[in-house]
């Protein structure tokens, strides 16, 4: 199955529901995409067997504009394939490494809910020298099965859960969606060096889309190890730049999950990005490994178009960038202060 969101051009309203072949077909009795979700996927099956024989009657969705298939809870983005941390290492600090505690835990971050962006909507950047995309694949969060809590959590259903064991993890995850995590590289190698972050290098825009498809969906290409074996390609202006199987990631999505989960909460309408996969999956590795600006930063005008097997195709534009009124640096006053 496939789930989105949309307005048409009779109405500024949001729908939501079904795609179905080449029709979009929305949910039956006004429900919403995190309804759905917190409801799960055993839920939307049902659902969707309710609605499935209006869609040859129903609009086309070539005539309908795709908006980003939910509004998140919360995004957390991994950093989980090993060639991407090899590469932009070579660029921040003159060579490659990826630190031993990288391998440890699944290391992630969160950024902003509220500047996600939909397909084929254009990034607006703040000033940077250094614009770049990252090549990524989400997994949303939906209910467990029958609403059970997680391991040693009594919550409602739809609540979240904690603690999750990645066999647990893995019956949480909806469905995937691509990501595009936008980054304004130069801004970003600012705040790193403060030791925290990244910040404002990274919260001014997050595609996704084009829409979620559910995990049943993906099955078949689950390797022996649990891996998603999918193609992911990046092409900016029609011209490859990257590509990488999803399957080189050092854990598979259920294991980020219950690493997510743990001593927190996972819930319905959660995002949590893969971390931008190998061998130019952002321009970043790709600067890092030719120790120069090649291919060269993201240009106003430029289209970033992003494949991944078996989910879709995400394109946005490069916007205009927009300059922020000014703020003066630290007061360096005198710390001898008692009150």
């Amino acid at each position: 199955m496939k789930i989105a969101r949309w307005r048409s051009p009779a109405d500024t309203d949001v729908h939501e529901g079904f795609v179905i072949d080449d029709r979009v077909v929305a949910f039956p009795d006004g429900l919403t995409v995190a309804a759905v979700l917190a409801r799960g996927l055993a839920a939307a099956h049902a659902l969707y067997e309710r609605v499935a024989d209006a869609a040859p009657r129903a609009q086309a969705l070539s005539s309908v504009r795709l908006l980003a298939p939910l509004a998140p809870a919360s995004i957390r983005d991994f950093v989980a394939f090993e060639e991407h941390v090899e590469g932009v290492s070579a660029g921040v600090e003159g060579k490659s490494d990826v630190a031993p505690e990288w391998y440890q835990a699944p290391t992630f971050y969160f950024t902003n809910p509220h500047t996600v962006l939909g397909p084929d909507e254009p990034v607006s950047p703040p000033v940077t020298e250094r614009l770049d995309f990252e090549l990524e694949l989400a997994a949303i969060i939906g209910a467990a099965p029958g609403g059970a809590p997680g391991a040693g959590q009594g919550s409602a259903p739809g609540a979240g859960q904690a603690n999750l064991t990645a066999q647990e993890a893995a019956s949480v995850i909806f469905g995937y969606t691509v990501m595009n995590d936008w980054s304004a590289r130069d801004v970003q190698a600012r705040e790193m060096k403060v030791r925290l972050g990244p910040a404002k290098g990274k919260d001014f825009g997050m595609s996704l889309g084009p829409w979620i498809v559910t995990a049943d969906e993906l099955e078949q290409y689950l390797d022996a190890d649990g891996f998603l074996a999918i193609r992911a390609e990046v092409y900016v202006n029609d011209e490859l730049i990257g590509e990488d199987l999803v399957s080189n990631m050092g854990w598979p999505f259920p294991e980020l999950v219950a690493y997510a989960s743990r001593n927190s909460r996972v819930v319905p309408g959660d995002v949590l990005g893969s971390g931008t996969v190998g061998n130019g999956g952002c321009l970043g590795e790709l600067w890092g490994r030719n120790g120069s600006l090649t291919p060269p930063p993201l240009q106003a005008g430029d289209v970033v178009r992003m494949v991944i097997e078996g989910v879709g195709e995400l394109t946005g534009a490069v916007g205009p960038q927009v300059p922020a009124p000014q703020l003066p640096s630290a007061r360096l006053r005198s710390r001898a202060r008692r009150r």
